[in-house]
């Protein structure tokens, strides 16, 4: 079985994504996730760059990484000095990384407008560049910039750049489609040429994903003969971002044939995927193939009931060797099957005929149809499925909510209160308390009552709150009548939950998702779920 080394750049290339900016300690902390995943190479950024590369690279070394050799990146001299005289070239060899990764100018184009030289002068720099480091490096890759544009336009030029980088001692030439616009039969094509002029060559392919091909070019690069590919975690990166390795790698390993991190490293891959993007401060993409929290999702009754009998009816791979795993949408287009698949997952093993599932079926049906969408929300339709079920008990019963909102001196913040009236176990608890707005100011209110009976409710945070317009969706009413729908997503110190509310009256559909919110809490931590022990209110 032919092993393709994968090459990790995201500490590089995808912190040029607009949105990331990551600290030396964010850089250690993807590091040792990548090491743990398996990747053979992790490139940690330009020592000679910055000042947050040139400190991993003097702390990484401490990490003892068991797996990943880890890349220090940087460019061909200044034209203006020579190799043993440039400080990014000094840099690399001073950070102590075992491994440098070198890009060159490989289109006629650029040579001539953006370094502003000859292609004679070019290849000189190559060939120095490389070889100055060479001595210093147990791996040397060259990263070929613009090499498929480079190679349309002027194919002898772009050759004699890989055969330079060759010469001078390159373990593999690395293929960039720079400005990611190359089609996978243009890259079959360029490299069929380029194995043919230099085949004892080794090669790597780097994409970019302008196209939307990043991920397909990277394959079929494969298919030609790389044997290293480039690419970062969730596809971050400059512009529409680099080739994505979430899709590169279960692609390589699943259907393709070829060792890449191996079986077991396979199943840690969506957890590393949601781990970079927690550290990187953005949400994981949904429906991201593979990985997203939405590549093993059904909605429909038919694909329900399908995937219930055989999981191959609607899935092109087991979402469980992803560390992915299966999830049952409910929606309108629910059907018995999707009510059935719930209930077993919450422990219910129920008949199709049952009267519980015919009547949450129909009361989903209909709470869809005002506006509700709990294929997001399923913390509140785990509690309307278990209330269905016969689950009586209340931890606090409503009774009253009130909230003022003015607007006293043009120059000052709005003022916001709520007052809310509460029964806790046999007792009426009326508190009031102020907020920024009148979401907070009720949170505080509902909080200040029930805290005392119910002390873990101090560890629930707000975590998300969504607002969203239902024009039409209800009776056709809409403008500044319209329904809304909010979204509050919760968190304690080990899960997250997302629960909703639908209104005409944005103060009560906030309302309805925090009651939901505080009650799934209580029930989640609640010893005694099922079945029904204990006071009821």
């Amino acid at each position: 079985m032919k092993r393709i080394a994968i090459y990790d750049t995201t500490l590089r290339d995808g912190t040029q994504s607009e949105e990331i900016n990551l600290t030396c300690e964010d850089k250690l902390l993807v590091a040792r996730k990548l090491d743990e995943l398996g990747v053979h190479y992790i490139e940690g950024g330009w020592p000679g760059s910055n000042p947050t590369d040139k400190e991993f690279f003097a702390e990484i070394a401490a990490q003892g990484l068991k797996h990943a050799r880890v890349a220090a990146f940087g460019s061909t001299h200044n034209p203006k000095s020579t190799a043993e005289e440039d400080k990014n070239l000094q840099a690399l060899v001073e950070c102590g990384a075992p491994v440098a990764t070198l890009f060159g100018k490989t289109w006629d184009f650029h040579v001539k407008e953006a370094l502003r030289i000859s292609e004679d002068q070019n290849l000189e720099l190559i060939a120095n560049s490389l070889g100055f480091l060479r001595p210093h490096m147990s791996e040397l890759f060259f990263d070929a910039e613009h090499f498929f544009d480079g190679f349309a336009a002027n194919p002898d030029y772009a050759l004699a750049c890989l055969k330079k980088a060759h010469e001078a001692g390159t373990d593999v030439l690395v293929l960039c489609d720079t400005n990611g616009g190359t089609l996978p039969q243009a890259l079959a094509e360029t490299m069929a040429r380029v194995r043919e002029a230099l085949p004892k060559a080794k090669f790597g392919i780097h994409c970019h994903n302008d196209a939307e091909l990043a991920v397909a070019n990277s394959l079929e690069a494969v298919r030609q003969g790389a044997v290293q590919v480039q690419g970062t975690i969730n596809g971050y990166g400059e512009r529409c971002g680099n080739a994505n390795l979430c899709s590169i790698i279960p692609n390589l390993e699943l259907k393709m044939g070829y060792q890449v991190i191996g079986k077991a490293k396979l199943a840690m891959l969506t957890e590393a995927s949601n781990y970079v993007a927690e550290v990187a401060n953005l949400r994981p993409f949904l429906r991201q193939p593979f990985v997203g929290a939405a590549a093993f999702a059904h909605k429909g009754g038919i694909h329900v009931s399908a995937v219930i009998r055989n999981s191959r009816t609607y899935e092109h791979v087991d979402p469980k060797v992803l560390g992915n795993e299966r999830k049952v949408v409910l929606s309108d287009l629910a059907g018995r099957s999707n009510i059935l698949f719930k209930a077993k997952q919450y422990g219910y093993d129920l008949d199709k005929d049952d009267a519980s599932v015919l009547e949450l079926l129909a009361e989903l049906k209909e709470r869809e149809r005002m506006g509700y969408e709990y294929s997001v929300a399923e913390a509140s339709y785990k509690m309307l499925f278990f209330r269905t079920m016969g689950w009586t008990k209340r931890y606090f019963q409503h009774i009253n909510f009130r909230v003022l909102d003015s607007m006293r001196q043009s120059d000052q913040e709005p003022f916001s209160e709520a007052t809310v009236m509460l029964k806790i176990r046999g007792r009426i608890e009326h508190t009031a308390a102020t907020g920024r707005g009148p979401v907070n100011a009720l949170d505080s209110a509902l909080r200040r009552a029930l805290e005392p009976a119910y002390p873990n409710l101090r560890e629930m945070k707000l975590m998300d709150f969504k607002v969203r317009v239902l024009s039409g969706a209800v009776r056709n009413i809409g403008g500044t009548a319209s329904f809304v729908r909010v979204l509050i997503e919760s968190g304690d110190k080990k899960d997250r939950w997302t629960t909703i509310g639908v209104s005409h009256n944005i103060i009560e559909a906030s309302w309805q998702a925090l009651m939901d919110s505080i009650n799934y809490k209580l029930f989640k931590d609640d010893p005694q779920k099922w079945p029904n022990q204990g006071e009821e209110d």
